[in-house]
């Protein structure tokens, strides 16, 4: 069993580099497990901001390079390069033709053979309603042919020192208002999915706005946000329960799909970034096996897709170990099964050329 922080933690507490290079640097990098198993990474970022530091090209082919074989990514949202002038609702819109660059600098063939960015999930408000349309038919325009879906972060929790790690303020019941859902109404017309990331206490809204959307490709992030700090610390067995109940319910929603991460996130309250040494892959596997083993019972692995979560997975150990500890939890998986779990689900969900 592993334990948990000694006390509860409040704030980010975002390292950024040079610490964290310093602090993985402590421990040497394992060796890939598997090396030849073809993994599509459906979730990682680009970033350059005073808070988080910066995450480009070079510093994703530096993790991606050190032993699995990463044959293309997914972009997700992150606030990157949103346009500076022009229409609010229009401001997103810059951070697909930044990442869609930084993709066509990858399909060159100078920076290796895995395909960055393939597939690109953007932001839009559909707080506007069905306004929304023109603003993913300039993104889908901007994407060059890789852009997916949007993300709109729904996270939000009552107690501050759990909200201060949401990327956004929303207002509490956003997935229920007519408004936002008109906007939603707009995706499948353009067959686009939804990243679903809100907090677990959230789940049942997610629920209902499957229901309601049969049609619209979701995809939930992060095995739906389990908290572990502030009020939650503590509670972790408490939690579990609850959690496998609604992820039980969400299953049944055959539209929806599930990344399996965002574990290593310090808002989970596993602690690792607390520690003076990185932990090893056995020991993320044994932490987080209470979260991946459920979903993948529950979805079944033709709808769960590892993810890396990078950066902010890094704050609890290296990208080589992350991998590594997804392939101890699936060290006895059937060769079909890990097919989807590593590449299947992703290359179906995002359109993507299949290994």
């Amino acid at each position: 069993m592993i334990a948990e922080s000694t006390a509860p933690y409040y704030g980010t507490q975002y390292r950024t580099d040079p610490f964290l290079k310093a602090w993985l640097a402590k421990r040497p990098t394992e060796a890939a497990l598997e090396p030849d198993l073809p993994i599509i990474d459906p979730h990682h970022h680009f970033w350059d901001t005073p808070h988080r530091g910066t995450y480009f090209l070079p510093d994703l082919l530096a993790d991606i390079g050190k032993g699995h074989n990463i044959v293309s990514t997914v972009f997700l949202e992150c606030q990157a390069m949103y346009r500076k002038g022009g229409p609010a609702e229009m401001k997103p819109v810059g951070e697909v033709e930044f990442v869609a660059g930084i993709a066509a600098l990858s399909a060159s063939g100078n920076y290796g053979p895995c395909r960055v960015a393939e597939g690109i999930v953007g932001h839009a408000d559909l707080t506007i309603g069905a306004k929304v349309r023109d603003v993913l038919e300039a993104q889908i325009a901007a994407g060059g042919g890789r852009f997916r879906g949007i993300r709109y972060g729904v996270s939000w929790d009552p107690h501050p020192e759990v909200q201060n790690f949401a990327s956004r303020y929303v207002p509490p019941g956003i997935l229920k208002d007519p408004t936002f859902r008109e906007g939603f109404a707009q995706l499948a017309k353009l067959n686009l999915s939804f990243e679903s990331w809100q907090y677990h206490p959230q789940l049942p809204d997610a629920i209902e706005l499957a229901r309601a959307f049969p049609d619209t490709t979701i995809v939930l992030n992060h095995v739906g946000g389990v908290l572990g700090v502030g009020p939650y610390y503590g509670r972790r067995q408490e939690i579990l329960a609850s959690w496998r109940k609604d992820i039980a319910e969400l299953a049944k929603c055959p539209n929806v799909n599930v990344k399996l991460g965002g574990i290593g996130m310090a808002s989970f309250g596993f602690g690792f970034h607390d520690r003076d040494y990185p932990p090893t892959s056995h020991e993320l596997a044994e932490a987080w096996k209470m979260y991946i083993e459920p979903c993948i019972e529950s979805f079944g692995v033709d709808r769960c897709m590892f993810e890396s979560n990078f950066p902010p997975d890094k704050q609890s150990g290296g990208y080589t170990e992350l991998w590594n500890a997804f392939k101890i939890l699936t060290a006895k998986a059937s060769a079909a099964e890990k097919k989807a779990l590593y590449s299947g689900t992703a290359a179906r969900v995002y359109n993507l050329t299949a290994p």
